[in-house]
């Protein structure tokens, strides 16, 4: 296995890949990258200094010295990746190799190189253009199959796999923030929606829901506890446990799975940067217009009285009266003068008015590229920091949901700025540190935080100050360091421990997709449960001892997998004995049947959806690749 990258992912991908999979890794990394360390950026105020130092003394004091060396990683320096440094690596020979660098264009230039070099290598790229990425699979493809001779595809072992790090983390962090504890899954119209639920209080029977995914850590009931991640040991969260397990974890909380649907395709996220007609002028303004109108007609309906005339010729002779093109009155009748008199006043309090329509909707239309500001009275908003690629994805969800957003971004070339100019978002430009800026961003009245910035002290310092101007304020903060973020966690529940504090590593929950993707399987998705992952995965049945021929319930291994729903979009699989018949099932929603009896036999044609552990599906994986490799 290569890996191939210039920031944490790639170090949390090669870390995945030996001590789940437990396969050799080559890291290709740049010169300077082989420690990679995020940047600290900002002006941090003595406060949070102080407790920046103060939690990672006492993460240090709790884990040590450090991780063990690798024993199964070879690292090859290299400031480009070129067919020269890709045969020392060993990519000619390789199964996989992962393009994880954060540039698009060197992913690809190191795909098409890498192709050319093993056509039947299995390529895992991070690309953040989701429709090129579509391009680049099918090409890369292409040339595999073309290279095999035949001219058709190579198979599973030359596949290529377009992932997205941002599309992967956008749905959890989005979740987070709006509902708190939801977890949400959604990948080709797929939903997987699970929930943190309390303990019961005793006498009370917790709802199970579709099934438990989860139990939480023993101290995430205590306002000082941890945030349960890898090596929190047996008080640390539980997944996939057995009913027993469940039954017998008094005082702990569940993940449960509420909901498996179809959605569909997602709904538009704007309407482009055309205002709507509404927008274009002021309510005053609008309504001195209709005042104005009504002005006018009542003086029509007045003269058509006075003179006996038709209607038409009365507003006509109004709007003439209006403009000051008509004769004066001084032969008519003293009712006609007056009318005349007062179309003329009329009409000299209509050119302002004008001229003010005029003005205002040209300043609509050039402010339709321009950045908004916040509106006044704003409330029960998220307020967004950073509109990098993360961020930017996490935006677009949000304003799918028809959330009001505001954003904080300190670069005013920064990659979501075109987004938020397209979705008529309002951003504050500066620096999160500064005073004032969260202030301006209406934070006093927002209902969450969302710290997404490329360095922890940034988006620590953030948190820390919204929560001195509302201490009940939900916040999720982005961190990459697991040791620095279970401090972090642990000081603010005990800090605030009536308020919800979440920590998320966006490389955490993406490393597992990349991870599945090169031993050959799809991820679908991941749901955090605190600091651990929790995989959702499709497999074929056909090959795997552990699920063909077993029934849904013998195919469960607690810890380690467990199925959840049969894709029936291919022709119908088998029943087994005690199932029900067609005409008794859930109808399934595109080709998904989720309310599988226990009984069901899972047959070799049969494709199931699946929750797994890493290293579950690590097992699963590892089997079916040593079977194919000894065949």
């Amino acid at each position: 296995m290569i890996v191939c990258g210039d920031d944490g992912l790639a170090h949390r991908l090669a870390a995945e890949l030996r001590g789940v999979y437990a396969e050799q890794v080559t890291l290709v990394v740049p010169p300077s990258g082989r420690r990679v360390r995020q940047p600290v950026v900002g002006r941090a105020r003595a406060a949070s200094a102080a407790l920046l130092d103060r939690v990672v003394n006492a993460a240090a004091g709790r884990t040590g010295s450090g991780a063990e060396p690798a024993v199964n990683e070879q690292v090859v320096e290299a400031a480009e990746v070129t067919e020269a440094v890709l045969t020392e690596a060993g990519a000619d020979r390789a199964a996989a190799l992962a393009l994880v660098y954060d540039d698009d264009e060197t992913n690809i230039r190191a795909a098409l190189t890498a192709r050319r070099l093993n056509p039947r290598l299995r390529l895992v790229l991070r690309l953040y253009n989701r429709r090129l990425g579509q391009h680049i699979e099918e090409l890369l493809d292409q040339t595999a199959a073309v290279a095999s001779g035949d001219g058709q595809s190579a198979g599973l072992d030359t596949s290529t796999t377009v992932l997205s790090d941002a599309d992967t983390a956008a749905p959890a962090l989005a979740a987070t923030a709006l509902v708190g504890t939801s977890k949400v899954v959604q990948t080709e119209g797929l939903v997987l929606r699970a929930v943190e639920r309390q303990p019961p209080r005793p006498g009370e029977v917790a709802d199970p829901g579709l099934c438990t995914l989860a139990l939480l850590s023993a101290t995430s009931n205590d306002p000082a506890g941890a945030d349960g991640s890898e090596g929190s040991g047996e008080h640390g969260p539980q997944l996939l446990p057995d009913e027993a397990a469940v039954a017998s974890a008094t005082g702990r909380g569940t993940v449960v799975l509420e909901q498996v649907s179809y959605s569909g395709p997602a709904l538009p996220a704007g309407r482009g940067g055309v205002p709507p007609f509404a927008s274009l002028f002021s309510r005053r303004l609008r309504w001195s217009l209709a005042g104005l109108v009504g002005c006018v007609l009542a003086l029509a309906v007045a003269l058509m009285i006075v003179t006996d005339e038709h209607p038409l010729y009365a507003t006509y002779v109004t709007l003439l009266d209006l403009f000051g093109i008509n004769d004066p009155a001084f032969h008519e009748s003293t009712g006609e003068q007056v009318l005349q008199l007062l179309s003329g006043l009329v009409g000299l309090l209509l050119l302002p008015v004008l001229l003010a329509a005029v003005l205002e909707a040209l300043g609509t239309f050039r402010s339709a590229s321009a950045l908004r500001k916040p509106p006044r009275g704003l409330g029960g908003h998220v307020v967004l920091l950073g509109l990098g690629k993360i961020g930017t994805r996490v935006l677009t969800r949000l304003r799918e949901l028809h959330i009001p957003v505001v954003c904080v971004e300190s670069d005013p070339d920064a990659r979501g700025m075109a987004t938020a100019r397209r979705l008529r978002v309002p951003v504050v430009l500066g620096d999160v540190t500064q005073e004032g800026v969260l202030e301006a961003a209406k934070i006093h009245r927002a209902h969450a935080l969302l710290a997404l910035t490329s360095a922890d002290t940034t988006n620590l310092e953030a948190s820390l100050y919204a929560r001195s101007v509302r201490p009940d304020l939900r916040v999720v903060l982005r961190l990459y360091d697991d040791d620095f973020a279970t401090a972090v966690y642990r000081t603010l529940r005990a800090a605030h421990p009536s308020a919800l504090t979440r920590s998320r590593s966006v490389s955490h929950l993406a490393a597992p997709a990349f991870a599945g993707a090169m031993m050959g399987r799809q991820i679908l998705g991941a749901i955090p449960v605190e600091r651990r992952v929790l995989l959702f995965a499709e497999v074929e049945v056909a090959g795997h001892p552990q699920l063909e021929g077993r029934t849904v319930g013998e195919a469960f291994r607690a810890g380690a997998w467990r199925v959840l729903a049969l894709n029936t979009s291919p022709p119908a699989g088998r029943r087994g004995e005690g199932e029900p018949s067609g005409e008794e099932r859930v109808p399934a929603a595109s080709g998904l049947v989720w309310d599988l009896p226990s009984t069901y036999v899972l047959g070799a044609e049969d494709r199931v959806v699946l929750a797994a552990t890493r290293r579950g599906l690590a097992e699963l994986l590892g089997r079916r690749r040593r079977e194919r490799a000894g065949a």
